[in-house]
């Protein structure tokens, strides 16, 4: 375990399966936590408060998980999820982990106020992040994620659609893989 992660024991396997996509979070000071509810969410990450005025290089995040899921009108454990979904949705909240080393102090905090203020910018943001997420190759743990959202009869309508709202499809996920495997081929014949 890398000492800059503070990872819960329940569920440490599905974390380190999402954090061996991502190399570059190997020093980032991350703290993965159960929260008893997160609004209209499942999952959320975020810079802390006190390394929010840090360099990029020094900041910490924590990756608030909700102690339940709710479908229908029946909660469970987010820790009952199948394991393939809950690595999907660790590694979509880290893609927004990467979306933020990427940005100013001052590029974060309006981030924040837009992420807040406006509707268009959630769908931008949650984009990003599945976009990260995929091209870090974690494309087959997204899709089980949508797929275990999308077409379970027992998740209620209006999460669907949120899902549907804010992130990417199905079709727009293969599209990406589509155009990175396509970059590679290209790469590699380059390099030949």
């Amino acid at each position: 375990m890398n000492a800059q992660h503070i990872i819960p024991d329940s569920i440490s396997e599905e974390i380190h399966k999402a954090l061996a996509y991502y190399p570059e979070l190997q020093e980032t000071s991350i703290e993965f936590r159960f929260k008893e509810n997160i609004k209209k969410s499942t999952m959320q990450a975020r810079p802390t408060f006190d390394s929010f005025f840090r360099s990029r290089k020094n900041r910490s995040y924590v990756v608030l998980i909700s102690e339940t899921f709710k479908i229908a009108d029946k909660k469970f454990l987010t820790t009952n999820i199948p394991s393939d979904v809950l690595v999907g949705w660790i590694g979509h909240e880290l893609g927004h982990i990467i979306d933020y080393t990427n940005r100013s102090k001052l590029n974060l905090l309006w981030f924040g106020v837009k992420y807040v203020m406006s509707d268009n910018h959630i769908v931008e943001a949650e984009r990003a992040a599945d976009t990260y997420a995929v091209q870090h190759n974690m494309e087959d743990y997204i899709l089980k994620t949508k797929d275990f959202i999308l077409n379970n009869a027992e998740i209620h309508e209006a999460y669907k659609l949120r899902i549907k709202k804010y992130y990417l499809s199905p079709e727009e996920i293969m599209d990406i893989i589509d155009k990175r495997n396509t970059a590679a081929k290209e790469t590699e014949a380059i390099v030949q």
